[in-house]
């Protein structure tokens, strides 16, 4: 999938996109320290998004940018020692209806997965049970959550759901070992898809399989999608792959959210120098042969983040304001952007001209 960077085709837009459907407001998760507050370690700070209706919204990243820990903090699947810490996360019914995910107890939130929020992990065989055989698996989700199906209507629905990714019905007998590895990603998918959800949280769904697969697999979510109008919460390293599908994209770093926009104005004008450190770390299939340069250094250590901007230790464009001051996220258009350049080059005198983020970068490399 990386190398069709330069392909950017305009995903039709779910049922409904403008409604929203969940909205994220200041979310915090920490990892608690043994001791006491002063050593927490805060992985997420102050999330801001809204999901709409039908919409898919990528959320990319280096690895340890966040990205995992918000996925289980959206699901309600955290363990200890991660803990969400503040914030609001309402889901929005269909009829109107509002509901913070955060208020739920584990019995509540029971009734919603499934039926409103499913989840695909990044590993098939951690959502596959290896002792049961993939009927098995499908009717124990339908039983819980359709109680009174029938024997027949189970297993035409279970045939209904294999054949919408692709799965034959003799494999339902089979287990996951019997399967390859783009056949469970794809029957985890079904397994998400079975009460028909209205939200289907997405990590990292086509890492373990290779990139013909990767593009099989995000056809059929893209069409699944068409046809339900679930909205996705898709989490990947790959830029590239979220410039195809996504509408909007949320770019992470360090804990926070660094941009948001959509995948094309993304692409072809980054306002965040790591957002464009990540689109020009892919190469495009059709273009003069060109040498690549990766982001310099690595991500911080959350524990221990830089005053200011915490990119300001590997950023080619960083001023002064970047290692003194954290920039705020800042609404211009339909972009939310949380950094000082910008703003430096709309202040930016005659005959003081701030060069790009791409321009600093050639001058550092020289």
């Amino acid at each position: 999938m990386t190398a069709t960077i330069d392909h950017l085709p305009s995903p039709a837009p779910g049922p409904s996109a403008g409604e929203p459907l969940l909205d994220i407001r200041g979310l915090c998760v920490d990892y608690l320290g043994p001791g006491g507050p002063e050593t927490d370690v805060r992985a997420c700070a102050d999330i801001d998004f809204t999901l709409g209706r039908g919409e898919i919204f990528g959320i990319a990243g280096e690895s340890g940018s966040g990205k995992s820990t918000l996925i289980t903090a959206l699901a309600r699947l955290q363990r200890p020692p991660a803990a969400t810490t503040a914030g609001r996360m309402v889901l929005h019914g269909a009829d109107g209806s509002t509901v913070d995910l955060l208020s739920l107890s584990e019995w509540e939130l029971r009734r919603l997965r499934w039926n409103d929020i499913a989840v695909v992990l990044q590993s098939a065989m951690d959502a596959l049970n290896p002792v049961m055989r993939l009927h098995a698996q499908f009717a124990d989700v339908l039983r819980e959550h359709r109680k009174g199906i029938g024997r027949d209507e189970l297993d035409t629905r279970i045939t209904e759901l294999l054949g919408m990714v692709g799965i034959t019905p003799d494999r339902a007998r089979a287990y996951p070992h019997e399967l390859s590895g783009g056949m469970r990603q794809r029957a985890s998918i079904a397994l998400a898809l079975a009460c028909e959800p209205s939200l289907v949280i997405m990590d990292e769904p086509t890492t373990a399989v290779d990139v013909v697969m990767q593009r099989q697999i995000m056809g059929q979510i893209l069409r699944l999608r068409d046809r339900i109008g679930f909205a996705v919460v898709l989490v990947t390293h790959d830029l590239s792959l979220l410039l195809e599908v996504a509408d909007r994209i949320a770019i992470m770093y360090a804990g926070r959210i660094v941009e948001t926009g959509k995948a094309t104005s993304l692409y072809l004008s980054p306002e965040h120098p790591y957002t464009q450190g990540l689109r020009d770390s892919f190469p495009p299939l059709h273009a003069p042969l060109q040498v690549l340069h990766g982001i310099p250094g690595t991500p911080p250590d959350l524990g221990r983040l830089p005053v200011g901007c915490a990119f300001a230790p590997r950023c080619a464009h960083a001023f002064d304001r970047c290692r003194t001051e954290r920039p705020l996220p800042v609404l211009r258009g339909s972009r939310v952007t949380a950094c000082h350049l910008p703003e430096a080059e709309d202040t930016t005198q005659p005959g003081q001209e701030q060069p790009s983020p791409g321009q600093a970068a050639e001058e550092n490399k020289r």
